[in-house]
């Protein structure tokens, strides 16, 4: 199977979804990886995912879009959508399907009240920046407990 980038599935997002705030796009993303660790049993693509104050982020993601509130399919005009499989696409859309309608807010507050971020944040203060990444295997467990 072809290796993903995050910038493919923001891409395909996009295309999908049309133009949306960076930050509902990030977690949108990061809810892709997460339930395709549960039903795919793989990842979706390779980037890190990065546990900051505001939920969880893609840093190569963040360095295409930062200082833009809204983004769109031209923002990630380096992402080929064509590598996604038809049961890539399947995951996504479900995703986009379960989540398009919530606030960007909402998905933020979210991802703060599941356990891999939380457990990449410990120690460090609510507003406090920080880098971490976020586990695969953290992701995998929790999302399939749900």
């Amino acid at each position: 199977m072809n290796s993903l980038k995050a910038v493919d599935i923001a891409k395909y997002i996009t295309e999908e979804l049309g133009s949306m705030t960076a930050m509902k796009l990030q977690k949108l993303v990061y809810y892709s990886q997460a339930w395709s660790l549960v039903w795919d049993d793989c990842k979706l693509f390779d980037d890190p995912i990065e546990a900051w104050a505001n939920g969880p982020v893609v840093r190569e993601l963040y360095n295409l879009h930062k200082g833009s509130y809204i983004v769109s399919s031209d923002t990630f005009s380096d992402g080929d959508i064509s590598k996604l499989s038809e049961n890539q696409k399947d995951t996504v859309d479900t995703v986009l399907n379960a989540y398009k309608d919530k606030t960007p807010q909402w998905l933020s507050d979210q991802t703060h009240a599941e356990r891999p971020w939380i457990e990449a944040r410990e120690g460090l203060c609510e507003t406090e920046r920080g880098e971490r990444i976020i586990s695969l295997e953290t992701m995998a467990e929790y999302y399939g407990s749900l």
